[in-house]
């Protein structure tokens, strides 16, 4: 097999993560394999890739090509008309590169690449898009969904809630669901740490401190002022720290916080030296063992969270927004304690909980360890996403390609359902 990955983002968002497990899986599990890897800009992915032994070609996006996206209630299609002459442009050079190398399958990444790949996908050869987020949400993107839906083969969606979401959209395509997965070799218990306070220009802090961490990209809906707000309300007597670990990534406009608007919050809330940015770090690993608790707080529906599996993988308590795919992924006072998206009251409530009683962190971070080594190993994921292939390449050569189909659930044994 040739396989290309096509991805806008050359830094590591979650879909950048997931992508990565996906190499590095397949690549395990079929190493006479040769696997390509199209970035729309450079950056940390492309080493990682490399390193993976992952053939890297990178075509920066056209300005107006990397901004084009969804901010809010800017979303209107001027943008689009505006980005459409480089996006042919763009389309074009694609469509060479790919006749160049003759892939047996193409798998697209982020909702840019799956219109590129559905322009420029060679004749007979099987499109798998992997839609990492919800796309009835996204006005533009739906529509354009809508309008080049029949040149996908299969949709790999990384949550039941994503694909419930997608076939309300495109109720003919092929749908299935694969949980991402986690390198449980880096995510782990044991391993480096990092000085969290020197990283966010704090002084030391006692020694009997509890660390709670926010790690996110600074997507708007993340959670970001939900957490401010939540450390804001915690009592002072609670000997904790706050930390935000990341930074905004994408190129997209009005989708994502600065730095800037968030230390203003934060300053206006009072919070001083409980709080500190330590901007964003290319691995996450290190900096989740530097923390005692690990705060998902997404605000909308998250598809999956992949923060999540990566803080359960590090033996970390973890807080996690109890809404979309994030749900799937835990059971409540089990493996992780959940929070209703967007209460910061509750949210405080919970880390004041888990801050007090170091048992049941411990308690939890060890379910959490154990929960992943079960669910969420690069061995499920290459062995579903090769059935996923193969049963592509085989629509494909049967000249099915497009045809409806029933959407066929795959997921790692032991999952079931947490709807709570």
């Amino acid at each position: 097999m040739r396989i290309v990955y096509l991805n806008p983002c050359g830094k590591l968002g979650g879909a950048e993560t997931s992508l990565r497990e996906v190499l590095a899986s397949i690549g395990a599990a079929e190493p006479d394999w040769e696997l390509w890897l199209v970035l729309g800009e450079d950056g940390p992915l492309a080493e990682i890739a490399r390193n993976l032994g992952v053939h890297v070609i990178v075509r920066p996006f056209p300005p107006a090509l990397a901004r084009l996206g969804e901010g809010g209630a800017r979303s209107t299609w001027w943008p689009l008309l505006r980005a459409a002459g480089s996006a042919g442009s763009y389309s074009r050079r694609l469509a060479s590169l790919l006749r160049q190398i003759k892939p047996d399958i193409i798998h697209s990444n982020g909702f840019k690449m799956h219109l590129l790949a559905a322009w420029t996908c060679p004749r007979h050869t099987p499109l798998v898009w992997h839609i990492h987020d919800y796309v009835s949400s996204r006005r533009l993107m739906s529509g354009l969904l809508r309008c080049f839906g029949k040149a996908c083969t299969v949709a790999v969606v990384n949550s039941k809630s994503v694909s419930k979401d997608l076939l309300a959209i495109l109720p003919y395509l092929h749908v299935v669901p694969v949980y991402n997965a986690v390198d449980l070799q880096r995510f782990s218990p044991a391993g480096k740490r990092l000085d969290l306070d020197a990283l966010a220009g704090l002084p030391p802090a006692p020694s009997e401190t509890v660390r709670v961490g926010l790690v996110a990209t600074f997507a708007r809906w993340k959670g970001h002022k939900v957490f401010l707000e939540a450390m804001a309300t915690v009592s002072s007597e609670i000997p904790i720290r706050g930390y935000i670990i990341g930074g905004p990534i994408y190129q997209t406009d009005g989708s994502q916080w600065s730095k800037r608007e968030l230390q203003q919050e934060a300053d206006r809330l009072g919070l001083g030296n409980r709080l500190g940015f330590t901007g964003f770090l290319d691995d996450l690993a290190p900096a989740l063992r530097s923390l005692d608790i690990v705060v998902h707080a997404s605000t909308s529906p998250e598809p999956f969270g992949m923060v999540i599996i990566e803080a359960m993988a590090c033996g970390k308590a973890v807080i996690a927004s109890q809404a979309g795919g994030a749900a799937e992924l835990f059971d409540d006072g089990e493996n992780a304690v959940a929070h209703p998206a967007g209460d910061a009251a509750t949210l405080a409530k919970r880390i004041s909980w888990l801050a007090s009683d170091a048992k049941l962190r411990r308690r939890l971070g060890e379910a959490g360890r154990a929960t992943a080594e079960r669910l969420y190993h690069g061995k499920r994921l290459a062995t579903e996403l090769l059935a996923v292939y193969n049963q592509a390449s085989q629509h494909t050569h049967r000249g099915l390609a497009g045809v409806s189909a029933q959407p066929q659930v795959t997921m790692p044994a032991g999952t079931r359902s947490r709807t709570k």
